[in-house]
């Protein structure tokens, strides 16, 4: 007997600020890429699907968008970050080790 099916993984690329097409709302919306492939014995061979999508954290509404769309909308998000893909900025001057880094020195230990 040979088992054969689908599985889809969803993943969320970034989260970006943009204008609801559904509620108006100016929101956080989450990109998204779902991904559907084609299992045997469980096990995923090959991806047959991909899609792509903007969901409003305001209204929960989704939105259908082109490959070529999403891409323009990770790149303009990557460029705002300054290339960091986790949304978040980097440390200036941060070193591991540095002076004053937590090497040992707590300000409320005497």
């Amino acid at each position: 007997m040979i088992i054969f099916g689908t599985r889809g993984y969803l993943y969320q690329l970034a989260v970006l600020t943009l204008v609801c097409g559904w509620c108006g709302n100016p929101a956080a919306h989450t990109l998204r890429k779902r991904v559907t492939k084609f299992t045997l014995f469980f096990v995923p061979l090959f991806p047959f699907s991909t899609k792509f999508a903007t969901q409003c954290t305001f209204c929960g509404g989704e939105q259908r968008i082109p490959k070529e769309q999403a891409d323009q909308l990770l790149a303009q998000h990557m460029a705002a970050q300054g290339g960091n893909p986790y949304g978040q900025a980097q440390q200036p001057g941060y070193a591991p080790g540095a002076p004053g880094q937590g090497q040992g020195q707590n300000p409320y230990q005497h």
